[in-house]
């Protein structure tokens, strides 16, 4: 027998479970107060994923008395929250968008730093609701991937080539989001995608893309995304989770719109 005086044990079998039974009062406690943002008449103000925790308000007022529960969930729990860790963002709504005059927010005493953009779980937020910054994480990770492909595996087979480039270069993380972005940079990581199956097999530059992988027998960019997002549609008119219950339901959200344009082109002109 001994005395565990600091969380629980990285990489334990049971340690997710233990740490999700200590954190669920808080989540109980900010989710039955109904204060914060609202959707399909589901209250949506808290969003956790480990030790990753985002609030979400209509005001900063609210915000406030969310963090301040916090706070006192630290205390009578023995947390301590890093406020240098700690950030929070105002989503931009019309003219309220542009203003600069913003109250503070803390925690724990520190003043937290407002930013206009910060990754949540790999994914990039931005506070004008656009997925271009996303867009380009995601080229730029591309980028890396296939030129190490390129130089490490030049010598190899076709069929080693291609179960590479599948494994390495078709995961797009997170492409299932993507509903708000500019033409630029979807064009710039579609761009990326063919020249890093160009250079892997040593093709021309401006051969045809659609070519080369019918040859191949493999997806082109559009088809990946379109099969990636249908999976992420799928998955979430198919949770028992209420949040994602609510977003299902609703038939003007960005995912549904997304979803339609990319599978449904002929009634695009319908949500718009």
């Amino acid at each position: 027998m001994y005395g565990l005086q600091c969380g629980v044990r990285q990489g334990g079998l049971s340690s997710p479970k233990l740490f999700n039974l200590y954190m669920n009062g808080l989540i109980g406690e900010l989710s039955s107060t109904y204060i914060g943002c609202h959707v399909g008449g589901v209250c949506v103000n808290n969003i956790s994923y480990a030790d990753d925790m985002v609030l979400l308000s209509p005001s900063i007022g609210a915000l406030r008395r969310l963090l301040h529960m916090c706070e006192e969930y630290a205390v009578a729990h023995g947390l301590r929250y890093n406020s240098l860790k700690s950030e929070f963002m105002l989503f931009q709504a019309g003219a309220a968008g542009s203003q600069r005059n913003v109250p503070s927010v803390t925690l724990g005493g520190s003043q937290l730093k407002r930013v206009h953009q910060f990754k949540y779980l790999g994914h990039w937020v931005t506070d004008s609701l656009s997925d271009s910054a996303d867009i380009e994480r995601e080229r730029r990770a591309l980028c890396v991937r296939c030129n190490m492909l390129a130089r490490r595996f030049a010598r190899c087979s076709k069929p080693v080539k291609l179960t590479l480039y599948k494994a390495y270069c078709q995961s797009f993380y997170t492409c299932g989001l993507w509903a708000s972005f500019t033409r630029r940079a979807y064009s710039a990581v579609r761009v990326q995608y063919n020249n890093a199956f160009r250079m892997l097999f040593g093709l021309p530059r401006h051969c045809s893309a659609s070519a080369m992988f019918a040859e191949a027998q493999t997806d082109c960019f559009y088809t990946i995304i379109r099969k990636r997002c249908a999976s992420l549609w799928a998955r979430v008119r198919g949770s028992s989770n209420s949040i994602l219950r609510a977003l299902a339901d609703r038939w003007d959200s960005p995912l549904m719109r997304r979803w339609l344009q990319l599978h449904a082109p002929v009634t695009r002109y319908e949500y718009l």
